[in-house]
């Protein structure tokens, strides 16, 4: 029994660490991205705001509070459809799930077309997310504007 416990402890230690440095690597790439776009690097370390930021690098700063509304209240409606036994609150629930969902890829499209990305860069950071941004913030994209639109153009 006291190898097992050791053998768990060891292997929540490891997890630490690697979850440790895998958040590291991630602060270092935003940061760069950040940096690239204007924004105090600082931003990429706490949570919720990173995300405002990136929101507000890539799109328009309100869709994040629109993303964090349908969130709460898709997760709000889906619990109590689970307490109450309410199939319209679970419906309600998952439509706002799946609206938060489609903001979320949005704003992956436009944080691609704001350094001067396509559809492929995109996929990428849908399904290879930590790859891409460490490609975004690393690599030689240079930040256009928000949406792929320079700052000082007129169809802002």
């Amino acid at each position: 029994m006291e190898d097992f416990l050791e053998f768990i402890l060891a292997g929540l230690a490891v997890y630490v660490v690697i979850s440790l440095v895998w958040y590291i690597i991630m602060v270092i790439a935003n940061w760069r991205i950040f940096t690239k776009a204007g924004e105090a690097g600082w931003k990429s370390i706490i949570p919720f705001l990173n995300t405002y930021v990136l929101f507000k690098i890539a799109w328009k700063a309100r869709m994040f509070w629109l993303m964090l509304v349908t969130l709460i209240a898709g997760s709000f409606c889906t619990t109590m459809s689970q307490d109450q036994g309410n199939d319209t609150l679970a419906i309600i629930g998952a439509v706002l799930s799946l609206i938060s969902c489609v903001i979320g890829i949005i704003v992956a499209h436009k944080l691609s077309k704001s350094f001067g990305h396509g559809l492929g860069f995109t996929l990428g950071l849908l399904f290879l997310s930590p790859i891409f941004t460490l490609i975004l913030g690393l690599g030689g994209s240079e930040y256009i504007g928000p949406s792929g639109i320079p700052v000082n153009s007129p169809y802002r």
